[in-house]
């Protein structure tokens, strides 16, 4: 083993007396204290997401535990006892003031990993995963580390059923109902909305970014889509992960041998294909920076090419929730997305050379699984599609000179006939005030209303919290009445949310952004024929001025923050507050708003272009 951040235990009597007990206690041989150490991390938190994750690192240091020795065919490592991290809820807390701490949840994930990785010195590591946040900021703790590692999804909760219709419920169930009249209703929904443990069940953040990480290589994509209390997780899978990890530290096979150029946009097309959540384009900036890439949108894909191929390439395969009728139980039901890997590597949309934790190629790894043909009902064929485009397209103009904000075009439900859009702003400082506008006179609002909810993003939060329950409840608004509302904001959506509605709008408006200078009644158009979202009062130079004096008074007078922005009245948000970099960047945080990069590099390119052979040039 080589290496210059794996840290071995020296013969210093002082160092080694805490390391002999914590072999003893563990029950393994105190003369494997001086040999690389290995390990199991897990995340945890306030939510049923998290609930599993305990069996499941356990049974793995189990496993691991009985590979080590100084015997013949056994790992002769040092084992170190299970550590976690710790996260919120979203689902919990969407919709409240502590929702600020979601996004920061990956920050804190990517530290907590980083002390115990770079402290311990782990020369190998399997992490189990939950909930949204959690898993990104793992996937850039490891990469950061570059050190053999590889990563497993705790699993999926299973849907619950309402007792009255027979109707298959989740947690946007729960959500969109939050409005309802009815009291009854709203108890008996949020009794069986969410049974027994694991992740949100649709095609929600959790699952784009588990089959995102399958995609990429450092999850195998077996392990995948099987539900939290499936038997596997705890009887195959532990076995499996133990010899995978044998075998990248034997072959010296790292996580930056693997998250590369191509498996990146790999990734990022499978999560269009999959009418994946928006936040996978807030996510894949964090990955890729902490995979040695400065800036994915300039080094590894631009927005111009992302959008051409949403557009033009790659269509949506799932008939998933929230935009379709099925879960992630359904998708492993019928062979698991690696049926949908291979559809889309037998199409040429993705590139199967490239390596995976497996010690295979992806191709290879696809080939190995022997994955099933879709079945044409919850996994379309590239031939046959459930949705002829991609599920996301990214938007620029003069709201988002940053081409940062974002459309999940595969859950907007109407208002955009010939992919136009045209509203009257109605201007919401935070979303606590849009959530008090739907309690108390959700009759006020109108069709083609253009709902801007703004200064909660990165910095403005501090935080981005996600709106899942306000655009539930504008989902359940629109489908009552018959209308179209949209909505706009600066912070962003959980992959639950449906509807006509665009994260992500950058420059933030606590950092003089153009949402900032909207006002009530502004005109706001949607253009997806030029991917361009638009105020044209905004386009004439003496009101632009007009509106940016305002704004620059008013922050002048409040110290230099804006009036309207949270309050950041802990460590974490103050450090939200002054650090979070731009939605396009990834929205972390790095001091001085400057990127920080380990070990840059370049993303040299292969040669492969996706090309749908089903489709003409």
């Amino acid at each position: 083993m080589t290496g210059s951040r794996i840290v071995l235990i020296d013969r210093h009597p002082g160092r080694s007396a805490q390391t002999i007990g914590v072999a003893r206690e563990l029950g393994t041989d105190p003369d494997l204290i001086h040999e690389p150490s290995v390990g199991v991390v897990g995340t945890k938190g306030d939510s049923q997401c998290y609930l599993g994750v305990a069996r499941k690192v356990d049974a793995i240091h189990e496993h691991l535990k009985s590979r080590i020795g100084s015997g013949e065919g056994q790992l002769k490592y040092r084992l170190v006892q299970p550590e976690y991290t710790i996260a919120t809820s979203d689902g919990i807390r969407n919709g409240t003031r502590e929702m600020r701490y979601s996004l920061i949840g990956r920050e804190v994930t990517n530290d907590g990993l980083c002390e115990h990785l770079e402290a311990s010195g782990l020369a190998g590591t399997i992490a189990v995963v939950a909930c949204d946040k959690p898993p990104v900021g793992t996937m850039a703790a490891v990469l950061e580390r570059n050190e053999p590692a590889i990563i497993m999804s705790d699993g999926t909760i299973r849907p619950g059923k309402d007792p009255e219709t027979g109707e298959m419920l989740d947690i946007v169930s729960a959500y969109q109902v939050a409005g309802h009249p009815d009291k009854a209703v709203r108890d008996r929904i949020a009794c069986n909305a969410c049974p027994g443990i694991g992740s949100c069940g649709g095609m929600f953040t959790y699952n784009t970014m588990q089959t995102f990480i399958g995609v990429v290589g450092l999850q195998p994509l077996h392990m995948v889509a099987p539900p939290s209390d499936d038997p596997r997780r705890l009887e195959e899978f532990p076995q499996q992960l133990v010899s995978y990890l044998a075998d990248m530290m034997e072959k010296g096979l790292k996580p930056r041998d693997i998250v590369k150029r191509d498996s990146l946009r790999n990734a990022i097309i499978v999560a269009m294909a999959i009418g994946g959540s928006t936040n996978v384009v807030l996510h894949v900036p964090e990955i890729a920076r902490a995979a040695g890439y400065e800036h994915f949108w300039r080094d590894v894909m631009t927005p111009e090419e992302f959008n051409h191929l949403s557009q033009h390439v790659v269509p949506v395969l799932t008939n998933a929730r929230p935009y379709g009728k099925y879960s992630m139980l359904d998708i492993d039901r019928v062979g698991g997305v690696q049926v949908i890997v291979k559809e889309l590597l037998d199409a040429g949309l993705l590139n199967g050379d490239m390596m995976t934790c497996t010690g295979r190629t992806l191709a290879e790894q696809v080939a190995d699984l022997n994955a099933a043909a879709p079945d044409g009902d919850v996994i379309h064929s590239v031939a046959e599609p459930f949705k002829p485009t991609g599920g996301l397209r990214m938007l620029g103009g003069n709201l988002s000179p940053d081409f940062s904000a974002i459309l999940k075009l595969a859950g907007v439900e109407g208002g955009l006939e010939d992919n136009l859009f045209k509203g009257r702003a109605r201007v919401f400082e935070r979303e606590a005030g849009l959530i008090q506008a739907l309690d108390e006179a959700p009759d006020s609002f109108q069709d083609h209303d253009m709902v801007i909810v703004r200064y909660d993003g990165p910095s403005g939060g501090p935080g981005m919290p996600e709106m899942l329950d306000p655009t539930s409840r504008i989902t359940t608004l629109c489908r009552e009445r018959g209308i179209v509302i949209a909505l706009m904001t600066d912070a962003r959506f959980s992959g639950g949310s449906v509807g006509l509605v665009i994260g992500h709008v950058g420059p933030e408006a606590a950092l003089g952004g153009p949402i900032a200078f909207v006002e009530d009644g502004d005109e706001i158009i949607v253009d997806l024929n030029k991917n361009t979202l638009d105020c044209p009062a905004l386009d004439d130079a003496a009101t632009l001025a007009t509106r940016k004096a305002v704004w620059d008074k008013a922050v002048a007078d409040n110290g230099g923050i804006h009036p309207n922005c949270g309050i950041a009245d802990t460590r974490l948000l103050h450090r939200a507050r002054h650090t979070a970099v731009p939605a396009l960047r990834g929205g972390g945080l790095h001091p001085n708003r400057e990127v920080w990069v380990r070990d840059q590099r370049l993303a040299e390119k292969s040669g492969f272009e996706p090309r749908n052979r089903h489709r003409s040039a």
